[in-house]
């Protein structure tokens, strides 16, 4: 006999609550009703008819039928019970019974597959000829992975087969984790180095030399907030979510009112391009956080974890003989979809009815063979459900004890492991393979199912699941007979089990392998450096990484949180939250006790009459007596305090004293709040802010907007870059800077660990110190220092790494010039167009092929003299290069976009991050053409040790150089045209529709000067003329004082 569902029996484990991934909202009370209900039902969430043909259930109403008639009679009473008190999504008021017991809530991926394919992904990358540099077992695209914990658990396992399987196309993986654990020696097999993060390590990571972030847990929370701030929003992020925790808090958090919490909460989710769950349940109960990127990937292998751990732990006939079960009984387990499990559903009086002959057939007989039980998994354990089962059992006239209902809240793993058959009884099609099934057949149970999509979908009928046609008691009977034989299992059930529990182990692992390529493929962007990644049938796979895990470090699942752990970050925000909120009450309280009343407003405004009269009297009185000044260090610390609390922009901090009489200032250019803390301080450096709002507000650095106003547009200051920095500079540069070096700097330096040392530093300033004589240009990062992987018989020369950092477009490749017009070509066609050279004249300078380093990140020193000249060129480039871009749109076809002078089309990037910075990578290459051709010096300064190396050797250079076209007086003379022209016509250019040339910087010719000293010269004439016609009226007329205190 089943003892009382209400005092379950002491099985010597923990009642088992999960770990099935669907779960149910922990707050909901079955038993609640409300007087107004609506739909709520979430974003991605929608109802679909569970039952069609409600209305032929009345013929279970004839009283001629057998006893499956009663059967069903009582499955219809049952249910009617169930429904008065179902609630789990609200219905509309009003709706029928029929009507609200055959709503199921779905999750609509096909709206998430829709708001995917809207991206570019890869597939249109494939037709392109790309330049590849890096090995395609190394480094063809980079992902920032962070886990958050490295304990074995199912979603590790999950997550190291994809790593693994994804590597094997051509991704390389760098490796964060949150915490230090037991799977870290699995994780370096992939990814190397793992790095253990710390609250102090999240903001000091250079999120931006990755193509894509995946994100593994809740617990990654805090290193998503160092990506939710500029420059590091636009790198794509994936984030899994396996737990539940959040969830189950959720509820409380809007009982509460907490809108805070989940405002926070909701802001971190939409930073995620998508977030990614591995069952159908769960973003039904994050949907309150969803804003439309949320995305299942059904496939985890927890049911088959979960059963083996139990496994291990406990026997069979141990756990029948503490249910009082005989060995040789036949347990017949039955269980229904997993959806709504808290309370009986709809699904168990179709059940009823569709397994009524199997129960009068074997849980009525009287013979001396086994006892077939037959056990009902749903709902809770209350006694209401089970009266109602004994109810139909007494109808039907079956012994006692066959029938028996137990709840979810009991141990699932005991009864499945104590089951023999089970039978999967649900007419409703679940959204993935119903993981019920899943866990029955990892404990090796033969499992009977009706012909459902997705079950048909995973397995083979007779061979891993025995399948009947769905509302068909007699396909069902048949299928219940294959499996016994004189009371037994049969061999046919036997071998349906092993193949089962052996298809288990491994289900679903290729569709999450492959579900994942197409996601990463969908999301990320692929630059023109990085060689494509495979498709997935270059990598088969049929089962999960098994092999990689320790049976000894699989720990049994306790709980429904697949992590096994309490999420720390969730209630830490709790406790922050609720302790802030404690504060503000006790002050609300003390508050709200004391109302004011207008006796007491009248009495407070004649206080303050009052102390406004003797303010004033002691005011006159401290103005007649003599005053002790007080001592000079006290008063200046006053007024340094003062100036420090309140800051300007145009007054001097202590960065801008120390730096007084440097002969160098280095000036580092960012462009957000997530740069700041790669930033340098002290005499040597300046920060230079892209924008106004990321700007530090405490040090003086400078705003290139207020200096070039052009930069406010963000079309302009994506495409321009760093070098937009340096035309803000450039642009009255003697206000700003007065020293005779000048150097930059991107933040990207500290990042990627190139930025100049102490020694460094100090032999630079040494150097320039010394120097008195020659034009020298000093550089610390070399064009290849964020490759590392290129193989060493392919070392790209200067133009090859031009056309592989630009999309091939940086040159025309004369070895194959069907690959693109000479015309479309960035480089080539900006200098052809910037010196008006006819089209068969050759127009890229020649660079040498002789090894040494190249100038990148912006970071180098040089005189400030040759600062302006190299700025002149380069406003003359870029002007030069955009009209190119806008030729091109034009000769293409494409009207450039509403409202906007913007072309729609760029050269010179294949990802939609590459385009939007267009022409950065162009201009960032340009100081090594300027400087090679103006036989500039070059020098490499080692930026660990400070080891001076000089690059390029101008006395090689000798026959190469292209002299005439980098000439300081052919510049000038040009730059005096362009000024000339755009005085002429106020910034207009011809027919173009924009000119970006006057945009970036100071316009200067000889005709401004004449009209600056011809107005200075009227002026001065006006001002003579005043005063000789003030002179004469007062002669005239002569001078009268006006009484003083007349009106």
């Amino acid at each position: 006999m089943f003892p009382p569902a209400d005092d379950p029996p002491d099985l010597g484990v923990p009642p088992n609550r999960g770990p099935l991934p669907v779960r149910r909202n922990p707050n909901s009370n079955p038993h609640a009703h409300s007087s107004q209900q609506r739909d709520l039902r979430p974003h991605g969430i929608r109802g679909g008819r569970g039952h069609r043909g409600g209305g032929r259930r009345g013929s279970f109403c004839s009283m001629r039928r057998s006893l499956a008639c009663v059967v069903a009679i009582s499955a219809f009473f049952i249910v009617v019970m169930m429904v008065m008190q179902y609630k789990i999504g609200k219905s509309e008021q009003g709706s029928s019974l029929e009507e609200f017991a055959g709503i199921m809530l779905q999750f609509d991926q096909a709206s998430s597959f829709e708001r995917l394919g809207e991206r570019e992904g890869l597939d249109h990358l494939r037709s392109d000829i790309r330049i590849g540099v890096r090995k395609p077992t190394l480094a063809l695209s980079f992902l920032g992975m962070i886990l958050g914990n490295m304990k074995h658990s199912p979603p590790l396992l999950m997550l190291f087969t994809v790593i693994k399987n994804l590597q094997g196309l051509g991704y390389l993986f760098k490796i964060y984790a949150v915490e230090d654990d037991n799977s870290r020696s699995i994780w370096e097999q992939i990814g190397g180095q793992v790095s253990i993060l710390s609250p102090e390590i999240y903001s000091h990571i250079d999120w931006t030399v990755f193509e894509g972030i995946i994100v593994d847990s809740v617990e990654a929370k805090e290193s998503i907030s160092s990506l939710m701030q500029e420059p590091f929003c636009s790198i794509p992020l994936i984030w899994i979510i396996s737990e539940d925790t959040l969830a189950k808090r959720l509820p409380f958090y809007e009982k509460m009112g907490w809108k805070n919490l989940v405002s926070y909460w909701r802001s971190a989710f939409s930073r995620a391009d998508v977030v990614v769950f591995p069952d159908f349940s769960l973003p039904m109960l994050y949907s309150v956080l969803d804003t439309g990127n949320f995305f299942v990937i059904p496939a985890s292998p927890i049911e088959v974890w979960a059963a083996k751990g139990y496994a291990k732990t406990h026997s069979k006939y141990q756990l029948r003989g503490d249910l009082g079960l005989n060995r040789d009984d036949m347990l017949v387990l039955v269980v229904g979809s997993s959806f709504f499990y808290s309370e009986l559903s709809w699904d168990y009086a179709v059940a009823m009815n569709e397994i009524g002959p199997v129960l009068i057939k074997y849980g009525g007989r009287k013979d001396a063979g086994p006892m077939f039980r037959f056990v009902f998994l749903c709902g809770n354990s209350t006694d209401g459900y089970n009266d109602h089962l004994k109810e139909v059992a007494s109808h039907l006239k079956l012994l006692p004890g066959s029938v028996r209902h137990y709840g979810m809240n009991s141990d699932v793993n005991g009864l499945m492991l104590m089951a023999d058959i089970v039978i999967y009884a649900s007419s409703q099609a679940e959204q993935g393979f119903p993981p019920l099934l899943t866990r029955a057949m990892s404990f090796g149970i033969p499992v009977i199912a009706p012909d459902l999509p997705d079950i048909r979908k995973h397995v083979v009928d007779g061979v891993h699941v025995v399948i009947f046609p769905k509302k068909n008691s007699n396909a069902l009977m048949r299928a219940f007979s294959l499996l016994i034989s004189n009371g037994k299992l049969s061999k046919f059930a036997e071998a349906v089990a092993f193949s089962g529990k052996k298809l288990a182990k491994k289900m679903l692992a290729s569709e999450c392998v492959n579900s994942y390529t197409k996601l990463l493929k969908k999301v990320l962007s692929f630059p023109s450096d990085v060689l494509l990644p495979g498709h997935f049938s270059q990598s088969q796979i049929d089962d999960w990484e098994w092999k990689s895990f320790r049976a000894s470090d699989m720990p049994h699942i306790e709980s429904g949180n697949a992590s096994m752990k309490i999420s720390s970050v969730v209630h830490v925000l709790e406790e922050n939250l609720s302790n802030q909120l404690g504060s503000e009450n006790i002050s609300n309280s003390e508050t709200d006790n004391d109302v004011l009343t207008q006796l007491d407003w009248d009495d407070l405004r004649e206080i303050e009459r009052i102390e406004e009269i003797e303010r004033l009297e002691m005011e006159e009185i401290e103005d007649r007596m003599e005053r002790d000044p007080g001592i000079w260090d006290e008063l200046h610390r006053n007024v340094r305090k003062a100036e420090r609390a309140h800051f300007e922009a145009n007054e001097r901090d202590e960065g801008e004293l120390e730096r007084t009489g440097q002969p160098l200032c280095i000036y580092e250019i960012y462009n957000g709040v997530g740069a700041w803390p790669f930033l340098h301080h002290g005499s040597m450096y300046r920060g230079l802010s892209l924008t106004t709002s990321g700007r530090r507000l405490t040090s003086d650095d400078v705003n290139a907007v207020d200096r070039l106003p052009v930069l406010n547009d963000t079309y302009y200051r994506d495409i321009l870059c760093d070098i937009g920095g340096m035309f803000s500079i450039a642009s009255r540069v003697d206000k700003i800077h007065r020293r005779p070096w000048i150097g930059f700097q991107s933040w990207h330096t500290a990042g990627r660990k190139v930025s100049l040392s102490s020694s460094a530093e100090k032999v630079l300033e040494e150097t320039i110190q010394g120097r008195t004589k020659g034009d020298v240009l000093y550089f610390w990062a070399h064009l290849d220092v964020d490759d590392g992987h290129i193989e060493e018989n392919r070392i790209p020369t200067f133009w090859s790494m031009c056309d592989i950092l630009n999309g091939g477009n940086c040159r025309f490749d004369s070895k194959n010039p069907g690959f693109l017009l000479a015309e479309t070509t960035a480089f080539e066609g900006a200098f052809r167009q910037m010196y008006g050279l006819p089209s068969y004249k050759e127009a890229l300078p020649p660079m040498p092929e002789d090894g040494g380093y190249w100038s990148a990140l912006h970071s180098w020193v040089m005189p400030t003299p040759s600062f302006l000249e190299f700025i002149m060129f380069s406003r003359m480039f870029a002007d030069s290069l955009d009209a190119l871009h806008m030729n091109s749109s034009q000769s293409m076809n494409l009207s450039l976009a509403t409202n906007s002078s913007q072309p729609i089309v760029c050269l010179l990037g294949s990802s939609k991050l590459e385009k939007k910075h267009c022409y950065c990578r162009v201009l960032e290459l340009l100081v090594n053409v300027w400087a090679y051709h103006s036989a500039r010096k070059m020098v490499y300064i080692n930026p660990y040790s400070g080891e001076l190396e000089e690059q390029h050797p101008v006395e090689e250079r000798r026959g190469f150089m292209w002299a005439k076209y980098f000439n300081d007086t052919m510049l000038k003379s040009m730059d005096e045209d362009l000024a000339e022209a755009a005085d002429d016509d106020g910034g207009g250019h011809g027919d173009r529709r924009r000119w970006l040339w006057p945009l970036t910087g100071e316009v200067l010719w000889q005709g401004i000067y004449e009209k600056e000293r011809e107005e200075r010269y009227r002026l001065k004439m006006d001002k003579k003329r005043r005063a000789k016609e003030k002179l004469v009226e007062r002669q005239k007329k002569g001078y009268k004082q006006k009484a003083i205190g007349r009106r």
